[in-house]
């Protein structure tokens, strides 16, 4: 099946937190709230974390569920008092400010690769990060056909309307079009509502069973993906 259109999720699929948002980062937010928090919690406050994101399908963006999840990692880590919330806050701003992030190390030539066989790009995110200075901030201008925020849009992955309005803004449609992302419900399960093919991005050890029962690719580098999607 002729591939026309590649869909990428953002955070954990193109980039990665840098330390302000790992565990001495949350330590040294915290801080200034006057907030006690132990950093060796935080790999595991992440996890604990992590259901919070997964709402409703027809669910609106809303800032409140990312803040409630930062607030869910800080106490965890063991923070308390009146000042979670507004930590929270200024944690979930900073999350749209590009420069606190690292590019993988695979993605430019990656997308340098699809864009010269013809294939057009798009991002999907569920954040309220700007994704046009995204692409100025890591070089990636010209690569890049059509971007779609949730903050922009109004809904969240996995709702379908997110996955059409990116397929509208590539002229592709679903059949002719493959989603990467990691997560299995807010990417994959997504995109193959509304019709796409999709890969799941996974950088650790041992996939989630559930790819397997979905029967979708799995790789573990983005390097892989040009040879499941150019014919």
């Amino acid at each position: 099946m002729v591939t026309k259109a590649v869909l990428f999720d953002v955070d954990f699929t193109l980039i990665y937190p840098g330390p302000t948002f790992r565990g001495e980062g949350y330590h040294a937010f915290c801080t200034r709230y006057g907030i006690d928090v132990e950093p060796s919690k935080f790999a595991d406050a992440v996890a604990s974390a992590a259901p919070l994101l997964n709402g409703p399908e027809d669910a609106p963006y809303n800032a409140e569920i990312f803040i409630a999840y930062t607030s869910h990692i800080i106490r965890e880590m063991g923070g308390r008092g009146p000042n979670v919330d507004a930590c929270s806050r200024e944690i979930y701003e900073e999350w749209a400010a590009c420069q606190h992030f690292e590019l993988y190390d695979d993605v430019p030539a990656v997308l340098q690769t699809l864009a010269n066989a013809g294939i057009r790009i798009g991002l999907i995110s569920n954040t309220q990060r700007c994704l046009t200075s995204f692409q100025s901030h890591f070089e990636l201008q010209g690569l890049i056909a059509a971007t779609v925020s949730s903050f922009e849009h109004g809904y969240m992955k996995p709702h379908p309307s997110i996955f059409s309005a990116a397929l509208e803004r590539l002229g592709a449609r679903p059949d002719e079009a493959v989603m990467v992302g990691d997560s299995i419900r807010q990417d994959i399960e997504g995109a193959l509502r509304v019709g796409m093919r999709a890969v799941l991005v996974h950088r650790g050890e041992a996939p989630p069973a559930r790819a397997s029962e979905l029967g979708v690719p799995v790789i573990r580098s983005l390097a892989e993906l040009p040879d499941l999607v150019i014919e």
